[in-house]
């Protein structure tokens, strides 16, 4: 069942005026970060995921490991938005069940009429998606691709009819590095495997398509890489001392968030969608100084 948690409220006038983000995987990480960004920048926001309570275990769950539970909950980053002053809608949202994606998108239009953006950050998290190719069996790969790939089309598929009927709206798929270039390591000694790698290259080209089939309909899409970001997931995959972060260098969920918030507040991010690579976020951020 999904869950509500009622904002702070602001005036009724500008609360009815403030444009409303929808961000998935918002329950720790680049996601729990930009969704207290963009409160913090006046948006309502509606954060999506699967881990609403602390310590809330699931199947197919990323752990540390020790086996514990990744830090991190929906209800966790609602009260920081309600701190931060803004009006929150949580809601449940399984990437491997398009019926609770579905529900979300409506529950969010339900409560707050409009989406003007949905930032695509939920990620399918399981070490098998690092599994070394004889250990990747054919589930496991359906899994990724489901998760990475399939879900964030859905999400995609289900918001942008009423993007384009309302003649704007901006989408923010959050991919990675993986899904452009050869691992620099093998997947059993910090490098990326497979199936991660395959599903983040078909979620890069979603952005493209949108963009091509709908931006003379006001539709902006991007295609993003954070490149290393120090997240718990990071850290229970990898570790603190990593070999992608001593050797790409690493940057903070915070900065990743204000990158986002720079892409569908500044005019000139829309020049960025004419390339066909992702958006590089932490030469964006150096170029535009967002470091937070």
């Amino acid at each position: 069942m999904a869950a509500h948690v009622q904002g702070i409220k602001l005036t009724q006038e500008s609360s009815a005026q403030s444009p409303v983000v929808f961000v998935t995987g918002a329950s720790r990480g680049i996601g729990a970060a930009t969704a207290i960004a963009f409160a913090r920048a006046g948006w309502r926001v509606v954060i999506a995921a699967r881990t609403l309570q602390a310590q809330q275990a699931q199947n197919h769950q990323l752990r540390y490991a020790d086996g514990q539970l990744l830090r991190g909950s929906l209800a966790e980053t609602a009260q920081a938005i309600e701190e931060a002053g803004a009006e929150v809608w949580v809601q449940s949202l399984d990437l491997m069940n398009p019926s609770s994606m579905d529900a979300a998108v409506d529950a969010a239009l339900q409560r707050f009429g409009r989406i003007d953006v949905l930032i695509n950050n939920a990620v399918y998290q399981d070490r098998e998606v690092n599994a070394m190719l004889l250990d990747l069996d054919d589930d496991a790969l359906q899994r990724s691709l489901l998760g990475n790939v399939v879900a964030p089309f859905h999400m995609a598929k289900k918001v942008l009819p009423h993007m384009i009927a309302r003649g704007a709206g901006k989408i923010i798929n959050v991919g990675s590095g993986a899904g452009q270039f050869d691992p620099p390591f093998p997947a059993n000694q910090g490098g990326w495997g497979f199936a991660y790698g395959a599903s983040k290259a078909g979620m890069g080209r979603l952005a493209g398509c949108i963009n091509r089939e709908w931006g003379h309909k006001g539709i902006v899409a991007f295609s993003v890489n954070p490149g290393f970001v120090n997240t718990e997931a990071a850290q229970a995959t990898l570790g603190l001392d990593a070999e992608l972060s001593m050797r790409y260098g690493a940057t903070t969920p915070e900065a990743i968030a204000a990158s986002l918030l720079w892409l569908v507040s500044d005019e000139r991010a829309t020049e960025l969608t004419k390339k066909p690579q992702l958006i590089d976020l932490q030469a964006l951020i150096k170029t535009h100084q967002l470091a937070v």
